[in-house]
């Protein structure tokens, strides 16, 4: 009879982790401006779930409610 033992070892991602992040700000470049790429983010959400009928509107509520949907309403500053 063989004896059944198990095998046990570790794996270190350290350095293929920051090869990928290396490659990912690469491929990003220098312009990448991450305060323009959300405000442009924002402004295709409010095209997006701008003007709704009132039945789009009830599901996109109902969505927002079930949390399917972020409330996007939270936390925005008025003008």
């Amino acid at each position: 009879m063989s004896s059944h033992s198990e095998l046990s070892f570790a794996l270190d991602l350290t350095l293929d982790e920051a090869r990928r992040r290396t490659a990912v700000l690469e491929a990003i470049g220098d312009n990448w401006d991450p305060v323009a790429v959300l405000a442009e983010e924002e402004r295709a959400y409010d095209m997006l779930y701008s003007g709704l009928d009132a039945e789009q509107q009830r599901i996109y509520d109902d969505l927002v409610a079930a949390g399917v949907l972020p409330d996007r309403t939270g936390g925005r500053v008025t003008d």
